[in-house]
């Protein structure tokens, strides 16, 4: 990791890095995980490749960057319950993030092949994913989130993702499989 601080992004270079991200949302939408370049978003956004790579280390940071923005978009709807328990607050948590993903099957799978991949921009986000996971956690919890608890939901959640984006169950199926690890993961604790 450089010692360098990085300079915050211009107007010019923040509207390209804009453009690149939704022409990379459309070509996974459109052509999915495998077909998908960092040449043909280029090409999409209207830039060359060499800029397009000068934003984009790799289309496993595309995917990263775009399940991050996707996750970060739809969090406002976590701070608003039905449920005043503990258990049905993180159950509608888990559920809204499956019923998201689910819409979004490309991203969903371009985001598992990403988060087990080495590139360095990706592990940077990876980070911030699971901060954002552990977040959703903490607020549906509450004030007195034990630690324990977040991290076994986090993990929880994660592997379920993972088995998901491994074919061996729907998103939508994971989210009714997650209300039961839920309910056992909270018993007693609320």
């Amino acid at each position: 990791m450089s010692s360098i601080p990085r300079r915050e992004p211009n107007a010019r270079q923040t509207e390209t890095a804009e453009r690149l991200l939704a022409a990379g949302a459309e070509e996974l939408r459109e052509v999915g995980v495998e077909a998908l370049t960092i040449r043909t978003v280029a090409l999409r956004a209207g830039v060359s490749a060499a800029t397009a790579y000068t934003y984009l280390s790799s289309k496993n940071h595309l995917f990263a960057e775009l399940f991050l923005r996707h996750l970060t978009a739809e969090a406002a709807a976590d701070t608003a319950y039905d449920a005043t328990d503990a258990t049905s607050r993180v159950q509608q948590v888990t559920r809204r993030m499956t019923t998201s993903l689910a819409t979004e099957p490309a991203l969903a799978a371009g985001a598992t092949q990403a988060l087990l991949g080495t590139d360095p921009d990706v592990e940077r986000l990876r980070l911030r994913i699971g901060a954002e996971f552990v977040e959703r956690f903490k607020v549906a919890l509450g004030e007195k989130a034990d630690p324990v608890v977040l991290e076994t939901l986090t993990l929880a959640f994660s592997g379920a993702l993972l088995q998901a984006g491994m074919g061996l169950m729907t998103y939508t199926e994971m989210g009714e499989r997650l209300d039961a690890v839920v309910a056992v993961i909270l018993k007693g604790n609320q």
